[in-house]
């Protein structure tokens, strides 16, 4: 059986598909820029936006005043470091020069230099004295260095509290941003689903409608495919129950839809033949025929068998007899393919 849509026709079809889908795809990307940008019209929500400040100024002076404390506690330490390894140094030099003397007195016995005895001891504890100053000045900046750090500590810790409060508002602020920008992109995404179920139930057989099944498939892409990523999650509930709902209305639909075919499939079997075949459209009843179904009830036939006139399903004609010729032809076709007769009896439409 030949196909129901001439050549030209098909090929322009494949054309204006075509066009629907250029159509469509400059649109998602008009809608990708649009869904992109809404969350530029909420601020950014910052940590530092939700601190109390008149609580954090003096505490963060007080880090400051404790940094700086400690910093020059530990320049001067080190300075007092340097000094008291030059002193340790100069006290073991001079320890071990009195001790070589010393030995070198005792080995020659000249015990009448008792007076320089008493000066060098004198001389080692100087040197000793030096180093226990610069001991004690090590020992005070290192305190310094340690209340310091306590102090810094202690301010850090309630400054960490404030911040942790902080952050906590930031994480709601930011949730609820979050989800008036989900709010937003719902309230761009959503007519568009609407206005696209309207095209389809109104246009989508318009003359116009490689334009309406662009701004369809653009509408589904933008629901579906652009608002599906921004779908705030609640620990996967939000998700789950939108997966639920649209299969729900979805099945609700397809169920429907389903029985509302086979209600006027048993009404249209109740109609005469000549009836049930001039309500079917001619390019209708060729595009079953060429998938060899039977045109009313749309159940598989044998069309190669002749002695299939009719379907043994619904009990349609499916062939007839040309009533100039009496050749055997589809009961759907305008012409008889053997002598060229208009039948009379086969709709136009």
């Amino acid at each position: 059986m030949a196909q129901s849509l001439r050549r030209s026709e098909a090929w322009f079809n494949r054309g204006l598909w075509i066009l629907a889908v250029i159509f469509a795809g400059f649109l998602i990307g008009l809608g990708s820029l649009i869904v992109g940008d809404l969350p530029l019209v909420e601020k950014s929500a910052q940590t530092e936006d939700f601190i109390d400040q008149h609580a954090a100024a003096p505490i963060r002076a007080s880090i400051a005043a404790a940094s700086t404390a400690d910093d020059a506690a530990t320049a001067a330490r080190d300075v007092a470091s340097t000094r008291l390894d030059a002193a340790k140094q100069a006290y073991a030099a001079a320890h071990g020069t009195f001790e070589n003397w010393l030995s070198t007195r005792n080995a020659t016995h000249r015990v009448g230099e008792d007076a320089e005895v008493i000066d060098r001891t004198r001389a080692l504890d100087a040197l000793q004295s030096d180093v226990t100053t610069a001991q004690l000045s090590v020992d005070r900046q290192q305190r310094l260095i340690d209340d310091a750090e306590h102090r810094r500590s202690s301010a850090q810790s309630r400054l960490s509290g404030l911040e942790g409060r902080a952050r906590a508002a930031q994480a709601r602020a930011s949730d609820a941003a979050e989800l008036r920008v989900f709010l937003y992109r719902l309230a761009f995404t959503a007519p568009l689903l609407v206005a696209a179920f309207w095209l389809f139930r109104k246009f989508r057989k318009n003359s116009w409608w490689p334009f309406v099944w662009g701004f369809i498939f653009f509408a589904l892409y933008a629901f579906f495919v652009e608002l599906a990523p921004y779908l705030p999650s609640y620990g996967g509930y939000v998700h789950v129950t939108v997966g639920i709902v649209l299969t729900v209305v979805v099945g609700r639909y397809l169920i429907r839809a389903m029985n509302a075919y086979l209600a006027r499939q048993r009404d249209a079997e109740q109609q005469p033949d000549k009836t049930r075949r001039d309500e079917l459209s001619y390019d209708t009843a060729l595009g079953r025929l060429s998938k060899s179904v039977c045109p009313g009830c749309e159940r598989p036939v044998d069309l190669k068998n002749i002695e299939n006139d009719f379907c043994q399903h619904c009990g349609i004609c499916l062939f007839d007899h040309c009533t100039a010729c009496d050749a055997r032809k589809s009961a759907f076709v305008r012409f008889c393919h053997a002598c060229g007769v208009r039948d009379e009896t086969v709709s136009a439409t």
